[in-house]
């Protein structure tokens, strides 16, 4: 995967399509788990939420950039 991607002649970093995609997943996520409500079983559903995210992210930036 390269380091960084021309988008609209400006370089922006690889990451963010990493970042991205990981918005979208959690969007996901989040939907399912608020509509089955299992929120109730987390302690703090904001928390859970960010941190969720940076589990998400940094598995798939670890992943994609060995």
């Amino acid at each position: 995967m390269p380091r960084e991607i021309a988008l609209a002649d400006a370089l922006v970093p690889g990451l963010l399509l990493v970042y991205v995609g990981c918005l979208l997943v959690l969007w996901g996520i989040d939907t399912i788990v608020g509509r089955y409500g299992l929120y109730r079983y987390v302690w703090h559903p904001s928390l859970f939420r960010v941190a969720l995210f940076f589990c998400l992210f940094g598995a798939a930036g670890l992943l994609l950039y060995p």
